[in-house]
């Protein structure tokens, strides 16, 4: 047929990815409404389809006339960094499964049923306890109907056609699938991802998968997969493979739904925990997590069916694991911002829509962030969610906020609260000169501690503890009842116990908080209320 490809060659690829991720965006909706396993959050479908998202941006990226290697490693990569929940995170792995064997070979039909087998081995590796009736099982059944190989397209068509006999077999093996009367939202995916491929390499859309007769009928209680976890903790590692097998072990100690996929000193973590500082803190000890997300689950189920979303949620940047922890416990999503990685319009706009809330009130948390923000409310506001932006400056007033935040109050009552407690605190940051330079306070020299309020250099000083003082009692000559001091996992231990004692002794009015930020931090931050 003409226009078909004869090999799975870079322009292949390329079509495959950009079919894959048009396929994922018109079923998305029906994949996200057959979500049951194993939380019913109902994401499934969007998870996918910002994975292949990455994917999709990354092999846009490689430039016009690269072999395919570097085409299929960039799909593989890029759906790694952007793996999104359990189900995107297993397809990072497939895809990176696929790409070590289709990389060096010569795109044939051999080659393309050796990648999927590859591909299934190397997803079921990556999850701690593989569950029958799932993704895996329907990846799998894909690689075993094209077991020995054949013509490209005879391949993909045999594969397809196996994955999707799974997919209907997946209620009677996963008994979350048999009482909401649906197949797997995974295996959904995965199928579609495939058809894709099958569309690609013969230019003829396959049979869809039949949706379902009636809604996911739901326990009454609201829970599918029984009461579980409160947190989904996934971020970006790097860590060579030793560090890795022992956040594994750690990680299941704590969690559930533990998926650890890549390689190569990069690797994308997943897991569910009750206890999200944890969870982060075990990554901290295995390497340098990053693009760290906390997602509070509901204690609602997803909808039966795709329908405007419900509820109130609080999406809060925060500059340090411990913190994030903090508002994760506040019932928060939180993104982490660490030096010189903000988090763009697009990821705070995916965790506005993550939240699956009518309303959210967005905390950007740091003034650089404001047009990011902006962006982001904007976006998910032309989709049909209610977004406040309270524009906090600094994150001491975005714990202030959400101190204050009740989601049962009416949402403008409850912004105005939360932007009111935000406008009351002063806020203040201790940071160390990486050169000389000129301030606001003078010239500093490489290695002073400077001491901004408000965002502006007030104090210069060569001791933390000194500075911190000088800046307490600046702020607090203008009156106070509140000090709220953030520390970083790497700042003196005797910092936070000296101030304290300082604020008691001249101050007998004003009572002091301490919260762990954690990496990644600044030295010091100070708000007063």
């Amino acid at each position: 047929m003409p226009g078909v490809p004869q090999t799975l060659d870079a322009e292949a690829v390329r079509s495959w990815c950009a079919g894959a991720l048009a396929a994922l965006g018109r079923e998305r909706a029906d994949i996200d409404a057959i979500n049951v396993y194993p939380v019913a959050d109902g994401d499934t479908g969007t998870n996918l389809y910002l994975t292949v998202e990455s994917a999709a941006r990354a092999v846009d990226a490689v430039p016009a006339g690269a072999g395919v290697a570097e085409v299929i490693r960039a799909m593989a990569h890029g759906a790694l960094i952007g793996a999104r929940g359990n189900s995107g995170t297993i397809l990072a792995q497939l895809l990176r499964g696929m790409a070590a064997v289709l990389a060096d070979g010569t795109g044939d039909g051999d080659h393309l049923a050796r990648a999927l087998a590859d591909a299934a081995d190397a997803a079921h590796a990556a999850v701690a306890h593989p569950v029958e009736g799932t993704v895996l099982t329907v990846a799998r059944a894909a690689a075993d109907a094209c077991d020995g190989g054949g013509h490209l397209t005879e391949v993909a068509t045999r594969a397809y056609a196996g994955a999707l006999t799974a997919l209907d077999a997946t209620p009677g093996q996963l008994a979350a699938l048999r009482r909401a009367g649906v197949v797997d939202a995974g295996g959904r995916g995965l199928v579609t991802v495939l058809g894709a491929l099958v569309e690609t390499l013969t230019g003829q859309a396959p049979n869809r998968p039949a949706a379902p007769a009636h809604p996911p009928v739901l326990p009454a209680d609201g829970c599918v997969a029984g009461d579980g976890p409160a947190y989904e903790v996934v971020y970006l590692l790097d860590a060579d493979d030793r560090a890795v097998d022992r956040l594994r072990a750690r990680l299941d100690e704590l969690g559930e739904s533990l998926v650890v996929v890549g390689g190569d000193g990069l690797w994308n973590v997943h897991v569910h925990v009750d206890d999200a500082g944890a969870a982060v803190e075990a990554g901290v000890e295995a390497g340098r997590p990053h693009r760290i997300r906390v997602t509070h689950f509901d204690t609602q189920a997803a909808p039966a069916e795709p329908a405007p979303p419900a509820g109130r949620a609080v999406v809060a940047v925060v500059p340090g694991e411990g913190l994030a922890g903090l508002c994760a416990e506040a019932g928060a999503t939180t993104l982490l911002a660490r030096p010189g990685e903000p988090p763009t319009g697009d990821e705070l706009a995916e965790a506005i829509r993550r939240t699956h809330a009518h309303e959210v009130v967005l905390l950007p948390n740091d003034t650089e962030l404001r047009a990011a923000a902006a962006a982001a409310a904007g976006a998910a506001r032309a989709e049909g969610i209610r977004v406040a932006l309270i524009p906090t400056r600094a994150a001491v007033q975005g714990i202030a906020a959400l101190a204050v935040h009740e989601p049962d109050r009416d949402f403008d009552e409850d912004v105005v609260a939360m932007t009111a407690a935000a406008g009351a605190t002063r806020y203040a940051e201790l940071a160390v000169a990486e050169r000389q330079s000129f301030t606001s306070a003078g010239v500093c020299q490489a290695g002073d501690v400077l001491g901004l309020i408000e965002g502006d250099v007030a104090v210069i000083g060569h001791d933390l503890t000194d500075t911190a003082r000088t800046v307490l009692d600046r702020m607090l000559s203008a009156g106070g009842e509140l000090v709220t001091l953030v520390v970083a996992a790497d700042t003196p231990e005797t910092l936070t116990p000296t101030l304290e004692q300082h604020v008691r002794a001249a101050y007998l009015a004003v009572d002091t908080v301490v919260y762990p930020a954690g990496e990644g931090a600044p030295p010091l931050l100070i708000g007063v209320e």
